[in-house]
C-alpha cells in the first residue's frame, strides 16, 4: 500500500506570529535607564549686565569631598550626616554671624520701590537686557511679599560650592548632592506648609493655582549649588 506522503506546514503565518510577539515585547518591556540630577543652569548673561561685584567668602559655602570620600566643610572635617543642617543655617543665618551671609529683609515698601525705579530706567532704555532681568527678579519678590509676607533674602552672590576629588566614590558624590538638595528642600517645605498649609513637594508645577506659590517659596529659598570640574584634592 502507498505511504501517504506528509502534507508541508506553512511557516509564513508562524514568522507573521514571530514578529507580533517580537513587536509586544519591544513596546512592553520597560528599559532602564540612568537617571542623572536635576540641575537648572544659569541663564545666558546678557552682554550689557553691569559686572558683578566681588563674592566674599562669607557668601560661600564651601564642601570639599577627597578621594577617601571625607568632607572638609568650610575648612573643617565634617560627617555627611550634620551636612544638611550646616547648609540650612547658611541660608538662614539665624544667629547673625559674621561668617554667614549677611541677609536683606524685603518689605513691600522695597520692592514697589525697586518696580517703579526699574520701569522708569526702561522707559529711557528700553533695549537694555541688564534692566529687563533685574525688573524680572523684582516682579517675582512682589509675588513672593503678596503670598508669603516679609522675608529675608540671601544676597545675589551667596552659593554652595562643592569641589569633588576625581576619586570620590560615585555613592558618596550622589549622598552629598541628595544632603545639599534635602537642606533646601525642608526649607521650602517648612515655608509652604506654614503658608499655604501644604508642603513644598506637593505643590503641582502643572497646576495653575500652583505655579505662583512655587515661584514664591523658590524667591526666598533659591536653590544654589555650583559645582566644580572633580580635581585631585588628595587624601
Amino acid at each position: 500500500m502507498a505511504r501517504r506522503a506528509l502534507q508541508e506546514i506553512n511557516a509564513g503565518s508562524m514568522a507573521d506570529i514571530a514578529f507580533l510577539l517580537l513587536i509586544f515585547f519591544l513596546v512592553t518591556t520597560t528599559m532602564d535607564q540612568d537617571i542623572g540630577i536635576l540641575r537648572q543652569l544659569p541663564p545666558p548673561v546678557p552682554d550689557d549686565m553691569e559686572k558683578p561685584p566681588e563674592v566674599k567668602m562669607r557668601n560661600v559655602y564651601e564642601v570639599l569631598v577627597n578621594s577617601n570620600d571625607q568632607l572638609l566643610v568650610e575648612g573643617k572635617r565634617m560627617d555627611l550626616k550634620d551636612l544638611k543642617n550646616g547648609a540650612i543655617e547658611f541660608y538662614t543665618n539665624p544667629t547673625n554671624s559674621a561668617d554667614l551671609p549677611q541677609l536683606t529683609h524685603i518689605t513691600a515698601g522695597m520692592v514697589q520701590e525697586n518696580l517703579a525705579r526699574l520701569k522708569q530706567a526702561l522707559q529711557q532704555n528700553p533695549t537694555s537686557n541688564d534692566l529687563k532681568s533685574k525688573l524680572k527678579q523684582w516682579q517675582q519678590k512682589e509675588i513672593a511679599i503678596e503670598l508669603v509676607g516679609e522675608y529675608d533674602e540671601l544676597p545675589s552672590s551667596a552659593l554652595i560650592s562643592l569641589q569633588n576629588d576625581r576619586g570620590t566614590s560615585y555613592k558618596t558624590y550622589i549622598s552629598v548632592q541628595n544632603e545639599l538638595s534635602s537642606a533646601v528642600n525642608s526649607l521650602r517645605d517648612k515655608l509652604s506648609q506654614e503658608k499655604f498649609g501644604v508642603a513644598y513637594s506637593e505643590l503641582n508645577p502643572s497646576r495653575e493655582e500652583d505655579k505662583p506659590k512655587i515661584k514664591a517659596i523658590r524667591a526666598v529659598y533659591p536653590q544654589r549649588i555650583s559645582e566644580a570640574e572633580p580635581k585631585d584634592l588628595g587624601s
